[in-house]
């Protein structure tokens, strides 16, 4: 405990300046204003520990636009000095709640007390279920964002409008009206002080956070495919032309803006090494927002892309797809080399040929393996161990000459240390998850990203999953190879002892991936339709509920294997729901959750989590102008499931109209909770 206090106060200088950045600047005069806005907060949460803080502030003279340099420097200091005061307080007083939320969860237990749980009902008709943790106000507020989402045109010129509406109206309005609308149904707060209050109170109906800081920068087509070229091509050049080089895993100015055809996902855009350390900073702010009153159920979405240069990602993709064309060439079949079940003494045979080659028998040294075969050809824990040479480590023999060929194109030095600092941060921002007790998403991106982050997230896995899942893994079920990718992962768990864990989703790439495959001439990638693509979820999850129960029945620990069903489709949360039953995996045994985006499909999630399954909320946060494009996105998204919005909007004006007859107009949502 004294270990991570220290390591939480050696980042109060990074929390101090986020604070500033939204006061605004140093010398503007508003040193007493942030200060009141900063101890408002933890006198009301810290029963006026702050206040002792707060008064040596107010002493200060140097509170002026024109205060002179030295008095600037100064007051900054002694507000630095405030704000550490302040934060420390805040943690004794969270720290104090903690320890008291979790004596008392534990008595309860003891004495036989169980939590508040509703039944379930799975038709996910219940009006007063899906909305008793919303105030009459946010039920006539998400109406009418629901009827603005049916408008095609509205919708259509949603950012055009904003920012229009922004200029008219100036800042302050603006602001206003988009809390009242739009920003205060989808996002949760601007920064991790002003969401605790949308935290609480999905705890206390069972809810628990995925937390996102869902800031994008909004730049230009041309600008995106600038920046997008420039970082996924190697300063050595781009060696599409090679034999053996793979189309799908190079640039194409065509689709370098990654936002074409996308409306559900954030994008990053690789500006430089500077950007990525200040993306790891807002990714270990997301962990420290939501520890402490989680008891180590909070999760935290982070994105690879937003941590290195994209060509580093295209590159390790390449490497991993012409690995396995090298196998299928070598032992024949198809497939990843870990379900070849080849061993050592094969691949000895393959090699014969060669004889006593040294570079062959230090490759064959190198391959790693266990008593059922060969489970990776190259040394992958020396990757993520930050160490490895990416130009030297991915070099197969030739089976007839027995010469050393590299299955990467050229790296540069600069960009071998670009490589090793995008593990590093990753390093550091999954160890803090570990240390906090939350747990970290890695989310899925393009076909053509999605090799190397799912390498990189097993091997992460594998290094920090030892006791618990702290590291998941995103599927995108509309993806062709999804159940075989999913079985292959499973079994390298299983073979290397480590806890798997798992977000399933539909996906969010499916029209850009279809476009730029017809374009570049690969193979589709996606599922033909909609019902193929329900069906791969639905096997794909059946598959590792199947494993859940073989663990369960060998008297092993069924969490190490963790799914989180994440999906808006009330089919397949009831499919979940249904083969958990039939199996025997209750809820306690938490292993598997239900995830949806906050101000989304309520009526599924609030009578999941007041029911006693693991429910969780997607919760963005952030300033208002810096979270446009998020809210762009969640108004397109909404006008693409008009079904949905209807079953909503309907549910909606039911609970209005009940609470209207019945005089609930000022109805205070108060729950008693405890989520699983």
């Amino acid at each position: 405990m004294a270990q991570l206090r220290s390591w939480n106060a050696s980042r109060t200088t990074f929390k101090f300046a986020y604070y500033c950045r939204s006061a605004g600047s140093f010398c503007s005069g508003s040193r007493n204003g942030f200060l009141g806005g900063v101890t408002e907060y933890y006198y009301n949460n810290v029963n006026g520990n702050g206040v002792s803080c707060l008064k040596r502030s107010l002493h200060t003279s140097c509170t002026g636009a024109n205060a002179s340099k030295s008095a600037v420097l100064h007051w900054q200091n002694s507000l630095l000095s405030d704000v550490r005061c302040l934060h420390s307080a805040a943690q004794d007083k969270q720290a104090q709640v903690s320890v008291v939320d979790r004596t008392q969860h534990v008595q309860s237990k003891q004495e036989g007390v169980k939590p508040q749980r509703d039944p379930l009902d799975v038709s996910f008709n219940d009006p007063i279920a899906a909305f008793k943790s919303k105030t009459t106000w946010e039920l006539t507020r998400a109406y009418l964002v629901y009827m603005i989402c049916t408008s095609e045109k509205i919708v259509e010129h949603n950012m055009t409008l904003m920012k229009w509406t922004n200029k008219m109206l100036g800042k302050r309005l603006f602001t206003a009206l988009m809390k009242a609308t739009f920003y205060g149904h989808f996002v949760a707060g601007e920064d991790q002080i002003k969401i605790i209050p949308t935290l609480e109170r999905l705890r206390s109906f069972g809810v628990k956070p995925i937390l996102d800081y869902s800031v994008e920068e909004d730049i230009t087509q041309e600008e995106a495919e600038k920046r997008e070229v420039e970082s996924s091509v190697s300063s050595a050049g781009d060696n599409e032309k090679d034999a053996g080089a793979l189309p799908q895993y190079h640039v194409d100015k065509s689709f370098a803006d990654r936002r074409y055809k996308v409306s559900s996902a954030r994008t990053y855009f690789y500006l430089n090494e500077a950007t990525c350390e200040r993306n790891m900073e807002i990714f270990i702010k997301c962990l420290e927002a939501v520890s402490g009153a989680t008891f180590g159920t909070g999760i935290t979405a982070i994105k690879l892309t937003a941590l290195g240069r994209p060509q580093l990602l295209l590159q390790l993709s390449e490497v991993i797809m012409r690995t396995r064309k090298y196998m299928e060439a070598l032992v024949g079949g198809q497939g990843n080399v870990l379900t070849h079940h080849k061993t050592i003494k094969d691949l000895e045979k393959y090699y014969a040929s060669v004889g006593d080659n040294k570079d062959v028998q230090q490759f064959l040294q190198n391959v790693t393996s266990d008593k059922e075969g060969i489970l990776h050809l190259f040394p992958w824990s020396g990757i993520v161990d930050e160490n490895s040479q990416l130009s030297e480590t991915f070099r197969v023999p030739d089976p007839l000459t027995g010469q050393m060929r590299r299955l990467i194109s050229q790296i540069s030095p600069k960009e071998e240390e670009m490589f090793r600092n995008m593990i590093r941060r990753l390093n550091t921002i999954v160890k803090t998850a570990a240390e906090l007790d939350v747990r970290i998403m890695v989310d899925a991106e393009q076909t053509y990203f999605q090799p190397a982050i799912t390498r990189i997230t097993l091997e992460m896995m594998r290094k920090y999953n030892k006791n618990k899942a702290i590291v998941f893994n995103t599927y995108q079920c509309y993806l062709r190879e999804t159940f075989r990718e999913v079985v292959t992962d499973l079994e390298q768990a299983s073979r290397q002892g480590f806890y798997f864990g798992a977000k399933l989703v539909r996906g969010a790439y499916m029209d850009q991936e279809r476009a730029r495959a017809q374009a570049l001439g690969y193979a589709d990638p996606v599922n033909p339709n909609y019902e193929a693509t329900t069906e791969m979820y639905h096997k794909t999850l059946a598959e590792c509920l199947r494993r859940i129960k073989v663990l369960k029945d060998c008297g092993q620990d069924a969490r190490k294997i963790g799914i989180m069903v994440a999906s808006h489709n009330e089919d397949t949360v009831r499919f979940a729901i249904e083969n958990m039953k039939s199996i025997g995996i209750s809820p306690e045994d938490k292993v598997i959750c239900f995830g949806q985006l906050l101000g989304m499909c309520d009526y599924i999630t609030f009578p999941l989590g007041q029911a006693g399954y693991s429910a969780y909320k997607y919760i963005p946060y952030g300033p208002v102008e810096e979270v446009l494009p998020y809210l762009s996105r969640r108004a397109q998204e909404n006008k693409g499931v008009l079904k949905k919005i209807k079953k909503e909007k309907r549910l909606l004006l039911s609970e209005i109209r009940r609470r209207l007859f019945r005089g609930q107009l000022f109805y205070t949502p108060k729950g008693n909770y405890v989520p699983i």
